[in-house]
This record gives structure tokens, sequence and C-alpha cells, in this order.
């Protein structure tokens, strides 16, 4: 079972300007909760107790939100990401490097999952240190997060994968066990200390990986989540928070 979960929830989201120029993504209002509400609303219905939050763009905001949500046997941890304007979401990998240790989750701060997914990824007895959360659909566009698999382990992640190399994307929710924080966390380091190191996705690190074997897959297909990126996202995810609202 792991406890820890770390949200990366550090960018304004100015694809979705104009709702996102007086707050940040995960402040949008989904059914009557915030993203980030529903984010840990469903973690902890699975045991989900540690949670490190990155923030960045009116961080203030969101931490008053996270006053407004924090309940007895739960931690909310913020780390703030001052350069959130200039560096990708590695930045904010490397700002919660030292959340890293023993079993954790890594959820993009964009990514609304079911409790369902939540107990699938939190509760499997997974042979790999590090598991990359996977959906799969008949076809894969330029922004999606593709994923090449052998079986369950994943060879390669990156939105430029051909359509013949791509089997999957991922939904931006990772867990590390064993030897897996360290690895990442190491490869963080390394990748920082050079100098196009801010410049990169956090998931460049579990490409990178790939190679060493010790990168699995676990699907998704069928269960609900939601990524929320585009104006258009935000009627899909309403009717799956309004679904679960409902109860």
């Amino acid at each position: 079972m792991i406890e820890k979960a770390i949200i990366l929830s550090a960018g304004q989201g100015s694809r979705l300007l104009p709702l996102t120029a007086d707050r940040p993504k995960c402040l949008i209002d989904f059914s009557g909760k915030s993203l980030i509400a529903w984010q840990i609303h469903m973690l902890s219905r699975r045991g989900v107790r540690d949670f490190h939050i990155v923030t960045g763009f009116m961080t203030d905001m969101v931490e008053h939100e996270l006053d407004s949500i924090r309940r007895e046997g739960i931690s909310i941890t913020v780390h703030f990401n001052p350069f959130y304007k200039v560096a990708d979401n590695l930045g904010s990998c490397w700002i919660a490097r030292d959340a890293m240790a023993g079993e954790f989750l890594i959820l993009n701060g964009d990514t609304l999952i079911s409790e369902e997914i939540v107990a699938q990824v939190v509760e499997n007895q997974s042979k790999w240190p590090i598991t990359v959360t996977v959906d799969v659909k008949p076809h894969y566009d330029s922004d999606d997060m593709k994923v090449s698999r052998r079986g369950d382990q994943l060879l390669a992640i990156g939105k430029t994968l051909s359509a013949q190399q791509s089997d999957a994307e991922s939904i931006g929710f990772l867990a590390f066990r064993g030897e897996g924080g360290a690895l990442f966390r190491e490869k963080v380091r390394q990748v920082m200390r050079t100098p196009a190191g801010v410049e990169n996705w956090y998931l460049k690190i579990i490409d990178m990986l790939a190679p060493t074997g010790k990168v699995g897959t676990c699907s998704i297909e069928g269960q609900d989540w939601a990524e929320v990126d585009f104006l258009n996202d935000i009627e899909i995810a309403t009717r799956l928070t309004d679904r679960w609202a409902a109860g």
C-alpha cells in the first residue's frame, strides 16, 4: 500500500485562458470541488495519507484551498516552485525531491482519476520499481504522451513517438516502489545539472530509465479519468465529476 503522493500543480494552465487568468488550473471547479480537491479526495479514499503539493502560479490561492480541505488523518505539505514560469515539470520534481523517499505516487496536476484507478495502482503488487499508468485508444495525436510497450514493460515514452511505435498513452499517474524512487531522484538530479535541464518534462526521465528494464505499465483501459488541458476538456471532465458527485 502506497501512502504518499506528489501532485505537480505549479502551472497556470495557459491553454485554458481566459479561465485561468485569475486562478491556476488546479482550482477550476468541477461539480462543486476544485480539481485538486478531487485528486486528494480520490487518493485518500484508497489510503493515501501524505500529500506533497508542488505549487507555483498564485501559490497563496492554492495554499488557501489546501487549508480548506485539510482534515484529520491526512498530511498536506506545500513545495513552492519559484521557477514555474521558466521550467517545465521536471523542475517541479526537483523542488519535491526530498519527498521522493520510500514508496510514492506522482500525479500530474491536470489529471482527474477515479477511486478505482487509484486502487488498481496503489494496491497492485507490481514487480516494476517504476510503474506508468496507461490507457489505450484507436489513435494518438501530437499532444498525447505516447507509450511503447512489450507486454507490460515500458520501452519508450514521449510525445514524438511514431504511430507505429505507440500502443498506449500515459495518463500522468506513476508509482514508485523499491529502488524506483532512488533511480528516479538520482536521474532528476543529473538532468537538472545540465544546461537544458529545466526545459524537460519529468517523463523524459522515465524514457531515459526505460532501457534499464525497470519501468513497467499498468493499463486502466475502460476506467474513468480525464485530462484537463484545453477548454474543450472542461465539459468532458465535468460530466465525469458530475457522476462522481452523484455517488
